[in-house]
């Protein structure tokens, strides 16, 4: 039987939450992790375990059917991949940053200026989009440092939370891009491999659906179903089940975890007692 051959990046937070999708999707590997092949006993399927820069090359030259890896990656290395999936994890973004004590009004403070990166495509589309006129440095590796060290005016990398900017005396100044993990595959990939990750993007979509989804079941005066039905209406409609106790029925309903922390006054203020909020492993919509 063919088996779908998918690269992922063989360490850091991207490789440990695409391996933590993987077996809330029932997918397990059982030759240890973050080798450079693992197999799985529990779908049809391999893991390439590679550098995250690379691929994108690996799927687009087919060695890979597929991947997983931020959407920045794919944007610098320009390959002809297509993207079969947004994934949501590993937000992140790609913004411009000086140093912290030099006044900052807009973005052509760059003019004229070195900027150092790690992904001088992505800055430069930006620049040319922008009518700057900069000189792109490339370089790999601490980025951050580039300023400190005199080899350029400012930066261009990967933010998460910004501790790294603070520390090395720097200030965000412009967000150019917001990124996330993505499933990308191969252009020419075969029906039979095609059919396989549908049924992976099936699994994932339902890990998904369920992450933000929250069960719900409360007791309910009869007299105020209607209202309560309409306060947590669910996926299509509620179960409402009789009690014991005259008058009373139990509703059962699946609601957004947001929407329900907006309505939770509302429900007790209706009525409804006995509120049990309980996690969802998997929700096929």
């Amino acid at each position: 039987m063919e088996k779908l051959t998918i690269a992922v990046q063989k360490k850091g937070r991207m490789s440990d939450k695409s391996l933590q999708l993987f077996k809330e999707s029932g997918i397990r590997f059982t030759n240890g992790e973050r080798r450079l092949i693992a197999l799985s006993n529990d779908f049809p399927i391999r893991l390439l375990y590679l550098r995250d820069d690379d691929i994108p090359q690996y799927v687009a030259d087919g060695v890979a059917d597929a991947g997983i890896v931020g959407e920045n990656e794919v944007l610098e290395k320009k390959k002809p991949v297509d993207v079969e999936l947004r994934l949501g994890f590993a937000k992140c973004r790609l913004s411009l940053a000086i140093p912290k004590e030099i006044p900052y009004n807009d973005a052509n403070y760059f003019n004229g200026k070195r900027i150092a990166t790690s992904y001088p495509q992505i800055l430069t589309k930006y620049l040319i989009e922008n009518s700057i006129r900069a000189e792109v440095h490339e370089i790999s590796g601490s980025v951050e440092i580039a300023p400190g060290i005199g080899l350029a005016d400012g930066i261009f990398d990967i933010v998460s939370s910004g501790s790294t900017l603070i520390s090395n005396g720097l200030k965000e100044v412009e967000t150019v891009l917001k990124s996330e993990a993505l499933l990308i595959k191969n252009k020419a990939i075969t029906k039979e491999k095609q059919a396989l990750l549908d049924q992976l993007v099936f699994r994932i979509n339902a890990v998904r659906a369920a992450e933000n989804n929250k069960y719900i079941l409360l007791n309910a005066p009869n007299a105020k179903l209607d209202e309560i039905i309409s306060l947590i209406p669910g996926m299509k409609s509620p179960t409402v089940v009789p009690l014991a106790d005259k008058g009373w029925s139990s509703v059962h309903s699946v609601v957004n975890e947001y929407k329900f922390w907006e309505v939770i006054d509302e429900l007790k203020n209706a009525g409804a007692e006995g509120i049990l909020v309980t996690s969802l492993e998997k929700m096929i919509v």
